[in-house]
């Protein structure tokens, strides 16, 4: 079983179709994809001004290599659960920093804990520091990359019930981007079918049956910090500034040192 180190890459598979592939691993960046899988992905889908769009902090590791093939910007959407007062764990909602606040709602949970659209903007409002605290970490002073008319890759390192993921993507989808595709290493079927919904198109290399969780996938599924989180989005900068005809390396060995 592979370690939560590396991917294979983002293949062009539209949505619904299973994708047969080696189990996922994370963290080890090599070549993503050969050269004809780059072309065919550039094919299918519209990548000249896509933006990948991690979710922290395991989407980090899964989202670089794909960047990396791709000479893409990176942005994180940070996300918060909202949850009910008393029992954290429930969710009623998902709520994104920004220059404004962007909150989704579980309705069914909110109605039947008869939670009021103000009840949940003030639960948000106590995540937002925690949102603050890590976007001042990995951006600094950045804008958070627009997505307003520009395809966004969003990618995790693997879906179970699918929750959070659908959150995000509402999320996402109210930034106005043209296109959503969803990149994902595994996944079972039967969230990918209610990911649809969500997304334009969505991208999963193993949809395995039973699915019993995202770390059983993987030989290691230990946590990420913060500290790789600030890493990978530092080399990554330096290395979308680095001369890709420069002769000296290809994208697959570019990637290979900005992130191994």
């Amino acid at each position: 079983m592979p370690d939560r180190r590396g991917i294979r890459g983002l293949g062009a598979r539209r949505r619904g179709r299973a994708v047969e592939a080696a189990q996922p691993v994370r963290g080890q960046q090599g070549r993503a994809g050969d050269d004809a899988e780059h072309g065919q992905a550039q094919a299918a889908f519209d990548l000249g001004d896509a933006v990948v769009v991690a979710l922290p902090r395991g989407g980090l590791p899964i989202a670089a290599p794909i960047a990396a093939r791709f000479r893409l910007p990176i942005d994180v959407l940070l996300i918060r659960k909202v949850g009910v007062p008393g029992q954290r764990e429930l969710a009623v909602g998902a709520v994104s920093d920004g220059q404004d606040m962007q909150i989704t709602v579980n309705q069914d949970i909110a109605d039947s804990l008869k939670l009021s659209h103000e009840d949940i903007v003030a639960l948000a409002r106590r995540e937002l520091p925690e949102l603050e605290r890590r976007r001042n970490l990995y951006f600094g002073d950045l804008a958070p990359e627009p997505l307003a008319g520009r395809t966004a890759i969003v990618v995790d390192d693997g879906v179970a019930t699918g929750a959070t993921a659908r959150a995000a993507l509402r999320l996402v989808r109210q930034r106005q981007p043209k296109q959503i595709i969803v990149a994902l290493p595994v996944a079972p079927a039967s969230s990918l079918a209610e990911l649809g919904a969500e997304a334009d198109a969505i991208v999963c290399l193993h949809q395995p049956e039973p699915f019993l969780s995202v770390g059983s996938h993987y030989r290691d599924f230990g946590q990420v910090g913060d500290r790789e989180v600030t890493d990978l989005l530092h080399r990554h900068r330096l290395a979308l500034t680095a001369d890709p005809d420069d002769g000296r390396e290809d994208h697959g060995d570019r990637a290979k040192a900005a992130f191994g």
